[in-house]
């Protein structure tokens, strides 16, 4: 095939060149390009710098300013799931459900009138290693905003009839995610490849914990976790960075700066297996993975690539055949599954590179194999025009997700937290480009 397709391009190159306008327009064409490549590294090289100042608590403060009218701030928290046990396993999520239900010096009531008043959102999630607070308002707002976050992490009431009444919500919450099969396939997945440890709990919980959760396990998890030196101040939007910076030291200048107890709990990889069987179901929901590597290993970006190159398919796509993804072909030609989409899951010290797959129960077996096999052509046969175009989809797809104040601060914030820096995308782009081998032979 490849020796097809240099032959194809060398007579469309004798074609292109014999005539006279033709060749005009190619050379017109590869100004433009040239052009084109030029406005693009430098629209990279004018992204606005990341300025980064840390409190004497060790509180990291963050931003980017754009100049726009609007804002988001937010708190990134190193503390999730992972840091739990599995007496209080879930506290982290129930934690993020009571952060809106009333302060000291503000009811729920009164919270949610300030924000509406100010046309501003506010939001909060958990995942397993990072909790996570953000507001998004207009760029005037953004010391109200900033205030009312550090009001909600420092000085929750944490009453004992909002705590009941989220009870109800968080279990109600649970069965929701009970009929999201890929949430409990992902679950599944976690819960075997880290076998008996913390990141192989739920971010949820068990709903035993969910019933016996009190308001002390709560303070004790806000105590011992929400510490200046876990804590990230990032901002996005038309911000001043100085200004930013006051606020925080104003607002979270008290933190306590020391940490005690275990910073990252342990978790090794387990190589098992969890098949749950209901002849029911039409459908079998399936994720197979191997381990990764942490957010730091120099092998992130390589894995990256190849997790760009395996894609993501899906029947309603329509045209399989024709995609650049060799398994998307393979898997629409044979009718292989309804969809497929590759991962690659970072930790800070371990990850979880696979692929997550739906398919008819009379073609798990044909499926899973040429999975299996694509894996290992990735690792012998993969060509460098391949190799080319993973790098510049997975380029582009990082562009495409920084867009707007929302994103552009979460990747602040997680960054931060995961490097201690926020790697600009000129490195960002060059690490790509020079990982050109790929290493997924080296995990399987």
């Amino acid at each position: 095939m490849a020796a097809s397709m240099l032959r194809l391009g060398s007579a469309l190159g004798r074609r292109v060149i014999s005539g006279g306008p033709g060749r005009s327009q190619q050379i017109r064409f590869c100004i433009n390009k040239y052009q084109s490549t030029q406005a693009a590294t430098q629209a990279i090289l004018n992204i606005p710098e990341t300025k980064v100042t840390t409190l004497e608590n060790g509180l990291r403060v963050a931003s980017e300013d754009s100049g726009i009218s609007t804002c988001t701030v937010g708190l990134w928290i190193d503390a999730g799931s992972r840091y739990e046990n599995q007496m209080n396993n879930g506290t982290a999520h129930f934690l993020e459900h009571m952060a809106f239900k009333g302060t000291k010096k503000r009811s729920q009531l009164d919270l949610e009138l300030e924000i509406e008043n100010m046309g501003a959102h506010l939001n909060a999630y958990t995942s397993r290693e990072q909790t996570v607070y953000y507001a998004k308002a207009f760029s005037k707002d953004l010391p109200r905003a900033v205030e009312i976050l550090a009001d909600i992490i420092q000085n929750s009431t944490l009453g004992e009839a909002e705590i009941e009444r989220e009870r109800g919500v968080i279990l109600r919450e649970m069965q929701e995610v009970e009929t999201n099969l890929q949430e409990v396939v992902f679950d599944y997945l976690h819960a075997t490849a880290y076998h008996n440890t913390a990141l192989g709990r739920t971010i949820l919980g068990p709903t035993e914990n969910i019933k016996s959760i009190n308001r002390n396990d709560l303070v004790e998890y806000i105590t011992t976790h929400y510490k200046g030196p876990r804590i990230v101040l990032a901002a996005a939007g038309g911000i001043s960075h100085d200004e930013l910076h006051d606020l925080a030291k104003y607002h979270f200048g008290n933190l306590t700066a020391t940490y005690e107890g275990e910073t990252l709990p342990p978790c090794s990889f387990t190589g098992t297996e969890i098949r749950v069987r209901d002849d029911k179901m039409p459908l079998a929901h399936i994720a197979i993975s191997v381990e990764a590597v942490g957010w730091s290993h120099p092998d992130t970006i390589p894995l990256m690539v190849a997790n760009t190159l395996i894609g993501n398919w899906d029947r309603s796509f329509g045209g399989g055949a024709n995609l650049s993804s060799k398994l998307a072909q393979i898997t629409c030609h044979g009718n292989l599954c309804h969809s497929f989409q590759s991962f690659n899951t970072c930790y800070t010290d371990t990850g979880l590179w696979g692929l997550y797959m739906v398919c008819e129960p009379n073609t798990v077996e044909d499926m899973m194999h040429f999975v299996q096999r694509e894996w290992v052509r990735l690792c012998t046969s993969v060509t460098e025009g391949e190799v080319a175009r993973a790098k510049n989809l997975l380029k582009t797809n990082m562009l495409l997700q920084l867009d707007g104040s929302t994103p552009i601060c979460e990747d602040i914030g997680r960054q931060m937290l995961c490097y201690n820096r926020r790697i600009p995308l000129p490195e960002l782009e060059a690490r790509i480009e020079v990982s050109i081998k790929l290493i997924a032979v080296v995990y399987i």
